[in-house]
């Protein structure tokens, strides 16, 4: 008797890029998950130290990145949509957006430590910037870590060849959402939870108009 043959796709019907990609971001959701834990403990056992740290943090960069990654993560859907329907022009372009917002993040970033290392702040300053600068950074990694595939299929895509392996852009369009994703809830926590009054002021400016 024969043995038997297996098909190479997964009995899910996701291809194994995918899954292994869903795999690696459920594992980086508990390393976050862990971060922010921290956060809330140390908050709690440090009374009134973040409320009057997080006041001199700059939250008009970090809206500005927020807007920035929020943008290109739609730009990296339309990337991943063109290459589907072989529009390697308009791959080329919005791949090439998603790639200048990912170094408009990392520039605004790096204004907004080197503000802050001027003044002598830094990880060692206190508990809250100590959290701050390890999730900030921490996700920082993540940004670059997005931007080199990135790099490579732009590159890839100018070759003789050009390229159209439209799976490995979804598979690194989700890594790339995930790190939109994370940013959305680093933005609340360090910027705006202890200043509710940008809050209420914006939604009031809204308001008014």
């Amino acid at each position: 008797m024969g043995s038997l043959s297996l098909a190479h796709e997964p009995v899910t019907g996701i291809s194994h890029g995918k899954l292994g990609m869903w795999i690696f971001l459920a594992t980086e959701i508990m390393f976050f998950s862990g971060f922010f834990a921290t956060f809330i403990v140390m908050d709690a056992a440090n009374p009134g130290l973040f409320e009057a740290t997080a006041t001199a943090l700059n939250w008009k960069l970090a809206l500005t990145n927020t807007i920035i990654l929020i943008c290109s993560s739609l730009t990296m859907a339309l990337a991943i949509l063109n290459l589907e329907r072989k529009d390697t022009g308009k791959f080329r372009m919005f791949l090439g957006l998603t790639l200048l917002g990912a170094c408009g993040f990392l520039i605004i970033k790096t204004i907004e430590y080197s503000g802050k290392f001027s003044h002598g702040i830094g990880p060692d300053t206190n508990v809250f910037y100590g959290i701050y600068f390890l999730m900030t950074g921490f996700h920082g990694v993540h940004v670059v870590a997005g931007m080199i595939p990135m790099i490579w299929m732009l590159g890839k895509s100018f070759s003789k060849k050009g390229y159209t392996n439209a799976g490995r852009v979804e598979v690194l369009g989700l890594y790339w959402h995930f790190v939109d994703l994370v940013w959305i809830f680093l933005f609340p926590v360090f910027y705006l939870l202890y200043n509710p009054s940008l809050v209420w002021g914006a939604a009031a400016a809204a308001g008014g108009h």
